[in-house]
């Protein structure tokens, strides 16, 4: 676009008190937090296409979201090397822009991503969670077993159907690819899922460790998961996860900023993905 830069923000945030990422009229939203306050330092009508690697719902987290937008080079030029700090005094205590970085106008935060993170963390803890940990994490009232969890994710690793797990949407296909689905018990005791996809359908992560988690604490066997890929409508039996216990920690991108372009061309040719 000529006359405009664009420009890669690396963001994280506290989804407890938002509505999620996407701009929505009249409630409060990790986008319209970032497009406000961009439009404070630079002007309203130097600030257009705010475009974000993974739409997350209302209470999940990040500490690795991506976005890009396109700044006029009027405005951007001049504040080039002091709009970190500027958004930093502006910007809630809940939101953070971590880096700014200038990239190519190829550069598509949500096309060009090779991949999405994600963690998801659980106590068994028989009190629940520390206090000051809370709105990171999920307590579960039955103890789990890491074994359990480990066989019921292995079945699940792969490109797969993931009908079920997803709140289907119209012309959108539900195939995905995970390259990662493993869990961990930390020093601390808390159970950490580690969920790494091309892509993700609209609470697909969620709904993955709700299956998984039921599984682990002995109530389904651990081949439950993965025999519900053969559906190819969302399970009733799934239980979506709650939010909070959710964060997007990383988006990964071509090494090469020529890449960009291409893998952009190719997930849209693939799938248009969604929410997770």
């Amino acid at each position: 676009m000529d006359g405009y830069t664009r420009v890669r923000l690396d963001v994280a945030y506290d989804g407890t008190d938002f509505s999620g990422w996407a701009a929505q009229p009249g409630r409060r939203t990790v986008a319209g937090v970032l497009t406000e306050t961009l439009s404070k330092v630079l002007g309203a009508d130097a600030v257009t296409g705010l475009t974000v690697a993974g739409r997350t719902d209302a209470g999940v987290h990040a500490t690795g979201q991506v976005c890009h937008v396109d700044l006029a080079d009027v405005a951007w030029k001049p504040l080039a090397d002091s709009l970190l700090r500027r958004l930093a005094g502006l910007l809630p205590g809940d939101v953070r822009v971590r880096t700014v970085t200038e990239v190519p106008a190829e550069f598509d935060a949500r096309f060009s991503a090779t991949f999405r993170r994600y963690e998801y963390r659980v106590t068994d803890a028989p009190y629940g969670v520390e206090p000051l940990r809370r709105h990171e994490i999920l307590a579960w009232p039955r103890p789990l077993e890491l074994a359990a969890l480990a066989h019921a994710a292995a079945g699940l690793v792969g490109e797969h159907d993931f009908a079920a797990y997803c709140r289907r949407k119209e012309h959108a296909t539900t195939l995905r690819e995970v390259t990662r689905l493993e869990w961990r018990r930390d020093p601390d005791g808390i159970l950490v899922a580690t969920v790494q996809a091309d892509a993700f359908c609209q609470s697909m992560v969620r709904s993955l460790v709700g299956a998984m988690l039921v599984a682990g604490d002995g109530r389904r066997p651990v081949e439950w998961p993965a025999s519900l890929l053969t559906r190819r409508e969302r399970s009733s039996e799934v239980t979506v996860a709650p939010a909070h216990g959710l964060t997007l920690v990383e988006v990964g991108y071509p090494e090469d900023p020529a890449g960009y372009a291409d893998r952009a061309e190719r997930t849209r040719r693939l799938r248009l993905p969604a929410e997770a």
